[in-house]
């Protein structure tokens, strides 16, 4: 077998029958599985172990021969090898066919291939499949035409009129077989390709399939007469296997029966055709034999589906490998691990960032292997089996070793649904008692999850590479950026968020006098000393004594602030940049942090702190803020009582008010004076402005201090709307179609409601609960089509050396672009310039060319005034595969430059899929507004978009440049006229209903929009081209996550756009070997071409066209990927007819075969790493290849590698803080990488 390790590429093709019978280790001749007395497999039926091999290792069936000593050797009793029983997991056998039989995906598939290289009709190669029509093979004199399909009538008729040997005609598969294998490929090809230059319309279509089909047949080994199979493969038994159930009764696999179905048939024909049976009969049995076949390979493709016991459709070889159960999902791509656990996760607050804490039974049945190592080696244990023995009794000395063992061997903790990257982190696991996981608070973000039972896997990473990895790229204090756009992730909420807000709030001590002078004290020890025995409070303000140390030297000073203020700062850097820090005394022993601290504060201060402090320090910080914060929340005692919720005095009043409003407006209704849209949408106004009052009384009349209202203002929980909702008056709510209930709900939660108004409120919780439930499935489909689009977008170089580039602006909609959804700032901040960006006044180079625009960089250009921007993207990226680091940028999940072999594409996909839950799922409708119909919103318009689909409510759009004339040209319709600089004259008539954008005289130029509503993407690609549709999506789907409070930055958006444009159809394939309006790569059109143009010959012409995800994830080379995505069937059927290879470039394609992905430190440039010592430690040294590794040779160089402590060199590593991998010192170990 191949080396499963080393596989650069898988083939697919259409097996002969030659290739059958060498995969086959025997014939299949009998339909039984297994002697139910002895229960040993029968001689020659489905199970047999002289075919298929032993089911007991080392062990012969009649029991001549156990024990390994006789490997390899057949036991001339029985015939078995004596071998491995795994074998029977790879072990094919055959079934001899009777008759020819066709196979189903060949026939039956669309289009179907045997119908377009006959020029058939599926209907037509029906009839004669099934044995209902026979076809002329060879006329011979005759007046039948070749392939003319004759009925029984006239079949007989023509034998009885020109005798037997006269013609050939035949029926069934053996027919087709014959008529496949007479065609010469090369013929038919040139004969289509003259056929082509003449022929028009459908004809034309019609000519281009087929030599799809037949330049896939010339280009690969297949023969066209091998989708006639005259031979039929057995599948392994192991892989449809028969289990001896409890009562004594069998379980088996669907495929067993339909496998002794086919044996059955064929061996009653092979009978029937000795017998020289009738015709009549021996048709009738080929056809069902065909069936029978068609069963087995696809069950339920034609006719009826053949059902087992309860009516069950049974599950036929297409059925194992499709849908979500089926061999590709479930097994390929969904690999159990050992070495895992799952358990309930509870807080762990004593815990530092990096560590978990992991239950002590779990530990030890995770780490038993390493801790029986560990026991043998210092001798407690003789060998592995006590060492078991002594780990299952337990004890201190195991307990002991356990502790040694966990030490520096981190463990990835996963919570599902792992939606990006940060669902599965690396910790330092801390041994604690009880079952349950206990998980650091500031991770339960990254993770999304709560303590109220949700539950968390446990995975160890056994090999030394992968303990590497897990500690350098997935511990969770190297993971605190947001990859969808680059902002910390790990901020503190909640409880800590509530005691920092606490601590630094400012208030008077109510035991002072009014006028009482601020208390001073000479250090914070006296101050805390002073608020311990209760003689000032926290928020009081005070002046302490502060000393500083700055350049060598100490600075001394009064500060006035409260006692919070001083112990926050105490455990905040105080470089952050919060004070201009001057030479002044003043600024110098400023506290960098005197303001009230909120979360969104507290963002600011970790976002700051990454940047001037690196991640080291941030998660000290996080760790002594997370403290505070819990402490101070404790200290505070911020607690909800029914009395903190005071409703406001004027609440009757303002209610009343309304009601009278709404009166007038009903009476205004019933005298004609209003319409009944005008008048609900007066009564929604009138209680919606009243709702408004009330909550502005209510926060008018609250107490700054007051515990409701505290957690609002600080960020901690909650939002001004939902104390409207428990204080004020609940106010209008929406029935289940999104549109708003006229009666509104008047009582506030803390009165409680009367029964009108609880089922009111009902209808938009009950909706807004199965609205979930939806969208969670929706966002993850949609993922899940994102992740396939993008899977083999990693960065394949450095730098592609493209010289184009893209302008980049301020992305903003609405009158006056007053929407901003992107600034020029955002966008450009961590992208490389194609040139210098030079200050338009002073004429100063802000950026030099090939340089990463930095923050302060970008906010520069945008004070400089420039409001475009030249900047590298992956829309301009020239890498054939992939794209490069240069046109990417900035990696947002860590801050630094991309490097080679970051999966960009996934974390594109899991950044615009895991908000996907937070976007709403609804069409609004704009009560009785007239538009252009429902607005789609959320989910389903970035669906939409994704998809390339024409819109709902589509917008009409200018196709070229010009001035406006609008005429009425009767009571329902409107006539638009663009006239265009030429004369050139487009009209458009559009509805008296829909608004239109444009008046008489306007100027408008191409792609604008007359109407409102959203615009088909196929339309803008039409008009303004690739540029034009790439700037439409990007700012559509910015416009939807905007709108729901996502950030997300446009470089995600920019991959998958770029992977929905990556295809081109062929106007003119020139001299080049491509088909006209076939579409392909355009990597690869690029490469055809350049090819061509090598030896002077015409390239080829093509037209850049825009797929949906779905469709362009169907369309890529890999087939692998492809038929694990969706279609399985029709993917590997395409794929077969061409005879492709898959050299396995993308991520999902090695994942199946069980190999490295091709990202990360699995790229071929940093394979076959290995350390060497020097010898010097001031001359390092590189080698060629890992195979050049001097044997350490003096006493000194042994010493150097016994000395080397890991952790040790870690430490000075990160000082040292070295960029790129390749120039990665180690103290004294250089690590290299091969030459490529």
């Amino acid at each position: 077998m191949a080396d499963l390790n080393h596989i650069e590429a898988i083939g697919i093709g259409l097996a002969s029958p030659e290739k059958i019978l060498e995969w086959s280790h025997g014939e299949v001749k009998k339909p039984e599985t297994i002697n139910y007395r002895t229960l040993k497999p029968e001689a020659d039926g489905l199970f047999c172990e002289k075919i298929f091999g032993p089911t007991k290792d080392w062990e012969c069936y009649c029991g001549k021969y156990k024990k390994i000593r006789y490997r390899g050797i057949v036991c001339d009793k029985c015939g078995v090898e004596v071998t491995r029983s795994k074998v029977r997991r790879e072990r094919m056998g055959h079934i001899r066919l009777a008759a020819p039989v066709s196979h189903i995906w060949y026939f039956r598939g669309i289009p179907s291939r045997m119908g377009l290289l006959l020029d058939m009709s599926p209907r037509n190669l029906e009839k004669i499949l099934y044995f209902a029509a026979y076809i002329v093979i060879d006329p011979k004199e005759t007046n039948f035409a070749k392939m003319q399909i004759i009925n029984e009538r006239d079949y007989r008729t023509a034998l009885s009129e020109y005798g037997r040997n006269s013609f050939v005609a035949k029926m069934g598969a053996e027919a087709i077989r014959d008529l496949l294998a007479e065609i010469d490929i090369d013929v038919l090809a040139d004969q289509l390709h003259e056929d082509l230059t003449t022929a028009r319309g459908q004809k034309e279509q019609r000519i281009i399939k087929r030599l799809e089909v037949v330049e896939s047949f010339q280009q690969s080994d297949n023969r066209p007469q091998d989708m006639v199979m005259e031979v039929l493969p057995v599948l392994p038994p192991e892989l449809r296997p028969m289990v001896q159930l409890d009562g004594g009764r069998f379980a088996t696999s669907d495929l067993n029966d339909l496998y002794r179905r086919v044996i059955n048939r064929n061996n009653r024909l092979n009978k029937l055709l000795q017998l020289g049976a009738p015709n009549i009969i021996v048709r009738n049995e080929k056809r069902m034999l065909q069936e029978a076949v068609d069963a087995l390979i696809d069950n339920g493709r034609r006719g009826r589906a053949v059902t087992g016991a309860g009516n069950r459709p049974l599950k036929s070889l297409s059925d194992l490998l499709k849908g979500k159960q089926g061999r590709l999902r479930q097994n390929l791509l969904g690999k159990r691990v050992d070495y895992s656990g799952r358990s309930v996760i509870v807080v762990g607050p004593e815990l530092k960032l990096h560590q978990c804490g992991l239950p002590k039974e779990m530990a030890l049945e995770l780490f038993k292997p390493f801790v029986m190592r560990e026991l043998v080696k210092h001798d407690y244990a003789q060998n592995i089996k006590s060492a078991r023995r002594l780990v299952e009794r337990g004890g201190d000395i195991v307990w002991d070793t356990l502790d040694e063992v966990i030490q520096d061997h981190p463990v990835l903790l996963n919570r599902a649904p792992t939606l990006h990257r940060l669902g599965i982190q690396a910790f330092e696991p801390v041994l604690v008692e009880g079952r349950a996981i206990k998980l650091h608070p500031l991770v339960c973000t990254a993770f999304n999850a709560d303590f109220d039972g949700d539950q968390m896997a446990v995975h160890v990473p056994l090999s030394t590479e992968a303990q590497a990895e897990a500690r350098f790229l997935m511990l969770s204090t190297n993971n605190l950026l947001k990859p969808q756009d680059g902002k910390p992730v790990t901020v503190p909420t909640q409880d800590i968020v509530l005691g920092c807000y606490y601590l630094t709030l400012e208030r008077d001590n109510p035991a002072d006098a009014n006028d009482a002078p601020l208390r001073v004290f000479s250090s914070i020890d006296e101050a805390v000393m002073a608020y311990e025995n209760k003689q000032i409070i926290l928020q009081q303000k005070i002046r302490i004594r502060r000393s500083v140390e700055a350049d060598g030297k100490t600075y001394s000073g009064i500060v006035e602030s409260t006692l919070g203020r001083f112990l926050f700062n105490n455990v905040i850097p105080q470089n952050l940049g919060y004070v201009n820090r001057g030479d002044d005394l003043r600024s110098r022993i400023a506290l960098e942090c005197d303001f009230v601290v909120g979360k969104r504060e507290i963002g600011s201060i970790i976002e700051r702190c990454i940047d001037v402090c690196g991640t080291a320090k941030t998660a000290e910080v996080l760790d002594d803020v997370k403290d505070l914060g819990f402490h101070y929340a404790t200290i505070g005692g911020v607690s909800i009582g029914v009395f903190d919720m005071v409703v406001p005095d004027v609440k009757e009043e303002l209610i009343s008010e309304a009601e009278i409003r709404v009166d007038k407006i009903n009476t205004q209704h019933q005298r004609g004076l209003l319409n009944d849209d005008g008048r609900y949408r007066a009564v929604v106004d009138t209680w919606r402005r009243a709702t408004n009052d009330i909550t502005e009384a209510l926060k008018k009349n609250l107490d700054p201090y007051n515990p409701i209202y505290m957690m609002s203002p600080s960020g901690a929980r909650g939002s001004i709307d939902q104390i409207k909702q428990l204080a004020g008056m609940r106010g209008n709510m929406t029935d289940t179609s999104g549109r708003t209930i006229e009666i509104p709900i008047k009582s506030n939660l803390r009165e409680g409601m009367n029964v009108l108004e609880f089922f009111i409120s009902s209808h938009g919780a009950r909706k807004s609960l199965s609205d979930t439930a939806l969208k969670t499935a929706d966002s993850g489909y949609l993922t899940r089509r994102l992740v396939d689009i993008s899977q083999d977008v990693t960065i394949r170089e450095e730098d592609c050396g493209t010289e184009e580039y893209i302008m980049a602006q301020t992305i903003a909609y609405g009158k006056q672009n007053q929407r901003v959804l992107a600034s020029l700032i955002d966008r450009i901040e961590g992208r490389y310039v194609p040139m210098d960006i030079v200050h338009p006044e002073s004429g100063k180079v802000i950026v030099r060319k090939g340089e990463m625009i930095t923050m302060d960089q970008a906010k520069e250009i945008d004070a400089a005034g420039i409001t475009e921007v030249p900047m590298r993207s992956v829309l301009s990226c020239d890498s054939p595969k992939g794209v490069c680091a240069m046109c990417y940028g900035k990696n947002l999940a860590t801050g630094g430059p991309a490097v080679v072999g970051e999966a960009v594409g996934i974390m594109a996909a899991q950044s615009i899929g895991e908000p996907g839950t937070q976007l709403t799922m609804r069409t609004f409708h704009l009560g009785g507004i007239a538009s252009a119909g429902d607005i789609t919103q959320g989910l389903p318009r970035i669906e939409e978009l994704f998809e390339a689909r024409k819109p709902k409510g589509q917008a009409v759009v200018a196709e070229i440049s010009g001035v406006i004339e609008v005429e009425e040209t009767d009571k329902r319709r409107r006539e638009v006229r663009i006239i265009g600089a030429d004369g050139t004259v487009k009209k458009n008539q559009i509805s008296v209903s829909i608004p239109i954008l444009v008046d008489n005289g306007d100027h408008i130029e191409a792609g604008d929009l007359i109407t409102d509503g959203s615009v088909n993407p196929h339309d803008i690609m039409k008009i303004q081209g690739a540029r034009g549709v790439q700037r439409y999506i990007i700012r559509e789907v910015l416009k939807v996550y905007k709108n729901n409070g996502v950030d997300i930055n446009d470089k995600h958006v920019e991959i998958i756009v770029r992977q929905m444009l990556r295809k081109l159809r062929i106007d003119d394939p020139g001299d080049t070997n491509l088909l006209t309006g076939s579409t392909v790569d355009f990597a690869k059109f690029v490469e055809v071409n350049h090819a061509a143009e090598r030896v002077g010959l015409e390239p080829a012409t093509g037209t850049r066209i825009l797929l949906g995800i779905t469709k362009a994830s169907l369309a890529t080379e890999s087939f692998l990927s492809a038929a694990s995505f969706q279609e399985t069937t029709r993917v590997l059927t395409d794929a077969a007819v061409k005879g492709k290879v898959d050299y396995l470039d993308g991520l999902k394609e090695n994942v199946i075969i069980g190999g490295l992905i091709p990202a990360g430190t699995g790229v071929k440039r940093y394979r076959d790493i290995s350390a060497v010592p020097v010898v010097n430690e001031n001359v390092p040294f590189l080698l060629e290849t890992a195979d050049d590794v001097p044997v350490p040779t003096s006493e000194r160089e042994l010493k150097l590698i016994e000395d080397y402590d890991p952790g040790e060199a870690q430490a000075k590593a990160e000082a040292a803080e070295e960029e790129s991998m390749e120039s990665l010192l180690v103290e004294d170990l250089f690590i290299l990488s091969s030459d490529d």
